[in-house]
């Protein structure tokens, strides 16, 4: 490393997930080539490169569910699988393969305030940028909780989102430890497979009818051949998913909805007695992902799956002991359904600005200036990190709203701008979000949406996807302070900050 020669490039991407591919294409159309995007995986995609467990899919409606600006008529079905939608994604990335880095981790990125660039260590290189853009996202560290035995596990322990080609499940006996959307679609295909599946259920998640549907040839044709046709399909899907916020408001009549609507399923596909009993949810609708499923409610009526309704305490040696005593019989092997580290940004460690690292700032909960700038982290931006994810509707909304602003900072700043958000213009944006979210269902329970530190909502956007949009989709210079590269020495050439805020 002493030795590496540094290279300078005007905006450095980390992550080629949604967010990183989507920043790239619009900065090549924009005309900004001086570009680089930093991938630590060996493919591009992000969480869809990463989640292979049987079953995966989309729960957005695939036409909502990709970018406006790179548009896909030959969706196969309503709810794409994983696979269909990583191979969208290495389509979108074609045309910026040549600025992607693969299998390049980003160890350190730290803010030079006198040179006025991040200074990052990635891979075996060095190199500097006037502008870092975190763009990792919030499902890229898997969770797993601590639990006594877990490490002496005789058998595979798999997480679901670091699922091993080749793994058998045929007459063997599953543990699957966790009930969110994961599990919801990974279950009903293990007991497909032929294994006997054991659910340990902390809690039990709101299940509503899956209501897929796959798209005829002629149907995609049509959408090929007539745009307009197209974008209207995805208005009209974008309104059904926009209207669906309403169900989050605490108390409202149309939560009453959702939650009748989520039982009358349940009702429909389970007897009453025990197992209904145990499968209905006891926190408020909404308040964790709500699933899409046909078939896992059925996994547990038919037999291929058997619940344990609490969560696994410990692991004695093959046995899984729960919280209520019970212990299973032995398991020949063990998946984490647990989800992801969501509080805080896998790189958060390892940025350094001005006062310390992120990870440091964010102690009492991540915040950022319209979901994007932080103080103390001058030509910083992080995409799909803090409040910026929604409980009903398309991420991808968010991210190009997010990309919009970005793209409107680099024009406004210019080369060698330095831009940085102030402390007081984003502790008034932290109470607005905070003001937001009252009245939500998301600050009645308890959910990893919120800080675990602060108990604030830091993850997802408290309102629908329009007013996410109109709020954070264009760049406002007032918050920042602005400082301008100096006139190049004539004698050295030298570039120094000059201050315009």
């Amino acid at each position: 490393m002493s030795g590496a020669a540094t290279e300078h490039v005007r905006v450095c991407v980390v992550g080629a997930g949604f967010a990183g591919i989507g920043l790239a294409l619009r900065l090549a159309a924009a005309g900004e080539d001086d570009v680089v995007v930093l991938e630590r995986r060996d493919g591009v995609g992000g969480t869809w490169h990463d989640n292979t467990y049987p079953g995966v899919a989309c729960d957005i409606p695939a036409h909502l569910y990709s970018f406006s600006f790179a548009p896909e008529a030959g969706w196969s079905r309503r709810y794409p699988s994983g696979p269909e939608v990583r191979a969208y994604l290495e389509r979108c990335a074609r045309p910026v393969a040549d600025r992607i880095r693969l299998g390049t981790t980003v160890r350190s990125a730290a803010w030079d305030a006198d040179d006025a660039v991040w200074r990052v260590e990635a891979g075996e290189s060095r190199l500097t940028a006037d502008v870092l853009v975190l763009a990792v996202g919030r499902l890229a560290e898997p969770w797993t909780p601590p639990l006594p035995g877990l490490p002496t596990f005789p058998g595979p322990v798999v997480h679901t989102a670091r699922w091993p080609a080749g793994l058998e499940v045929a007459g063997r006996r599953v543990g699957v430890v966790g009930t969110g959307a994961s599990a919801v679609q990974l279950v009903p295909r293990l007991v497909e497979r032929g294994a006997e599946v054991v659910v340990l259920q902390r809690s039990a998640p709101w299940v509503l009818p899956r209501e897929d549907r796959a798209y005829p040839p002629a149907e995609r044709a049509a959408f090929a051949r007539d745009d307009a046709h197209r974008r209207a399909h995805r208005a009209a899907l974008f309104a059904e998913q926009e209207a669906v916020f309403a169900a989050r408001l605490a108390g409202s009549p149309e939560q009453a909805a959702l939650r009748d609507r989520a039982l009358a399923h349940l009702a429909a596909q389970v007897p009453p007695g025990p197992l209904r009993d145990a499968l209905r949810p006891a926190d408020a609708v909404g308040c964790r992902r709500i699933a899409l499923s046909d078939d896992w409610y059925p996994a547990f009526v038919r037999g291929g799956a058997v619940l344990e309704p609490s969560a696994l305490a410990r692991l004695d040696g093959r046995v899984a002991v729960a919280a209520s005593g019970r212990r299973s019989a032995d398991l020949d092997a063990l998946v984490l359904a647990t989800g992801f580290v969501m509080a805080r940004p896998p790189l958060a460690d390892a940025v350094v600005g001005e006062r310390g690292t992120l990870a440091a700032a964010w102690r009492h909960g991540m915040r950022a200036y319209a979901t994007v700038a932080v103080p103390g982290f001058p030509n910083l931006f992080v995409l799909d990190g803090p409040n910026a994810a929604l409980g009903h509707n398309s991420a991808v909304h968010v991210i190009e709203s997010q990309i919009a602003y970005v793209l409107g900072a680099l024009a406004h700043g210019g080369d060698g701008a330095v831009l940085a958000v102030t402390e007081a213009a984003t502790a008034a944006y932290t109470a607005e979000v905070d003001a937001r979210a009252e009245g939500t269902v998301w600050t009645t329970c308890d959910t990893r949406y919120r800080d675990p530190a602060s108990g604030r909502l830091t993850v997802l956007w408290p309102g629908t996807a329009t007013s996410f949009r109109e709020r954070n989709g264009v760049f406002d210079p007032a918050p920042y302070r602005v400082r301008r590269p100096a006139p190049a020495s004539a004698s050295s050439g030298a570039r120094g900050p000059a201050s315009t805020g």
